[in-house]
């Protein structure tokens, strides 16, 4: 799936990877049920609910969508250690190359596996990739129980709020 991305990103959000039916639309976050969307816009990213259809909007708004591994599968679980650390050294790259102020990650087992980081947790991490600061965030994922929409929304305006005090 191609990314989402423009000039001066505010922020670059990574999935893990897409699923068969993001794959099949070619909108990323798109199966009913994910959360990403109403997440965003609950957080104040965007000023009204977006469908996955309207992802092409994002860039104006300095938000951007990539992918750690960029092969679909129905469930994450279904990537291996070795595609994890591949797509990690690609996202290093793509964000090398985009450079926006902060990178996203959904999901921190994900990240703990792209970046052998095995004690990482949600929120800002310690470590920069390619000089940009890492945020990670839960998977919004409906297969993730662990987070309800009204948690998903916290953590990701806590995003928010800080990539606007890093902004003035």
């Amino acid at each position: 799936m191609p990314d989402v991305a423009g000039p001066d990103l505010l922020v670059l959000f990574s999935g893990i990877n897409p699923s068969l039916y993001s794959a099949a639309t070619g909108h990323h976050f798109a199966r009913p049920g994910n959360r990403f969307w109403p997440a965003l816009h609950g957080a104040g990213f965007t000023d009204r609910l977006l469908a996955p259809s309207e992802q092409h909007l994002l860039p104006v708004l300095g938000l951007g969508i990539t992918n750690v591994v960029a092969r679909a599968t129905a469930r994450a679980d279904e990537l291996s250690p070795e595609e994890y650390a591949e797509g990690g050294a690609q996202l290093t790259e793509r964000v090398a190359r985009l450079r926006p102020r902060c990178l996203a990650v959904l999901g921190v087992t994900a990240y703990r596996a792209a970046f052998r980081r095995p004690k990482a947790r949600l929120g800002p991490q310690d470590e920069a990739l390619a000089g940009v600061p890492v945020w990670v965030l839960p998977n919004p994922s409906g297969l993730n129980a662990h987070f309800q929409l009204p948690a998903l929304i916290s953590e990701f305006a806590a995003l928010r709020a800080a990539t606007l005090r890093r902004q003035r």
